[in-house]
């Protein structure tokens, strides 16, 4: 199912997705039953707490899951044709070329020894038969694309020579490179002064206008939703539990965590002395509730234990609504919720 049918073209169909990480402790399920659609030329933000399984979910799409981890069940498919998960030769080939991934830590995921535009050349030659030449060409230009001032100086420099911003901005160039149809960012301002950040953001968002990519943004930050996505996918214990317009989820949530999501986050519209924290901590995935897994610190779950014994169905209310995983969402409806 999806919340936009029609009303563009879908780059990435990712459905019922399901991911297994076997650790010391036991089997778990970071990811499950996750399906989410990426448009050409969109914004897609997923969000939620720390373990929610934001991140999780595009790195099993990339074949990129850590020692243990695997695809229990679910079906990828990239402009409509579908990709086996577990195909590395296929996924080398996608990852890169036609699904770009941002990493949040910019300095961890630049090798020191290395220039920066060794190693975005490092991309192009990867994917494409170049000579270095060519390669070093195309790392100056999509220097410049990101706003690298002076790139035919800097494309020489190493990571430390570089601020966190710029830093940022290389990582992106290597994600944009190849010219992706999907751009994924993960947390992509963590560690950025304020002022950065809305830079960083600004950057992407004009590069998914240029070049006309679908770009995901992964991120805790409400506020950069609203500015700057047009759907919302909101994730707790592996699931999505809200997916919708960021004007329907944000403005008429019907899912108490999306709701205690917004209560917890600073707002400059909302006048309110104190923030309003969700009680409790994020699942733990070897053990996770039964029924629906927010119910724990959910202030709305059901008094008849509906909420602790089943899960609720991922659905929509009405045709035009957004997606919702609640077993109370008709009365949240029927109320104002909005924050």
């Amino acid at each position: 199912m999806t919340v936009n049918d029609g009303q563009g073209d879908i780059v990435l169909d990712i459905r019922n997705l399901r991911t297994r990480i076997e650790t010391l402790r036991g089997v778990v399920h970071p990811v499950n039953d996750v399906s989410l659609q990426c448009f050409r030329g969109r914004t897609l933000a997923v969000v939620g707490e720390s373990g929610s399984g934001k991140s999780m979910t595009f790195l099993s799409v990339l074949g990129l899951l850590p020692p243990g981890g695997s695809i229990e069940s679910g079906t990828v498919s990239y402009l409509g044709q579908e990709y086996t998960l577990e195909g590395k030769s296929r996924l080398s080939q996608l990852r890169g070329k036609s699904i770009g991934m941002i990493f949040q830590d910019a300095l961890a995921g630049l090798n020191p020894s290395f220039t920066i535009g060794q190693q975005i050349g490092d991309v192009v030659r990867h994917h494409e038969k170049t000579s270095r030449a060519e390669a070093r060409r195309r790392a100056i230009e999509t220097l410049g694309l990101v706003g690298i001032p002076n790139p035919r100086e800097r494309v020489d420099y190493y990571p430390h020579q570089l601020s966190g911003g710029m830093r940022q901005r290389v990582m992106i160039a290597m994600g944009v490179a190849l010219r992706p149809q999907v751009l994924v960012a993960d947390e992509p301002t963590t560690a950025l002064d304020v002022t950065v950040q809305a830079q960083i953001m600004e950057l992407l968002d004009g590069l998914r206008r240029e070049l006309g990519m679908s770009l995901v943004i992964i991120t805790h930050d409400l506020g950069v939703v609203a500015r700057y996505a047009e759907e919302v996918a909101v994730m707790y214990g592996g699931r999505v539990v809200e997916h919708g317009s960021v004007r329907q989820v944000l403005k008429n949530t019907v899912h108490p965590y999306t709701e205690a999501l917004l209560r917890s986050s600073p707002r400059p519209d909302a006048h309110v002395a104190e923030l309003d924290p969700i009680p409790g901590q994020p699942p733990n995935l070897l053990a996770v509730p039964t029924g629906c897994s927010f119910h724990p610190r959910c202030h709305r779950r059901d008094d008849r234990e509906l909420c602790a014994t089943d899960i609720p169905r991922l659905r929509a209310l009405t045709p035009t609504s957004q997606l919702t995983a609640c077993h109370r969402a008709e009365e949240m409806a029927l109320q104002d919720v909005s924050v």
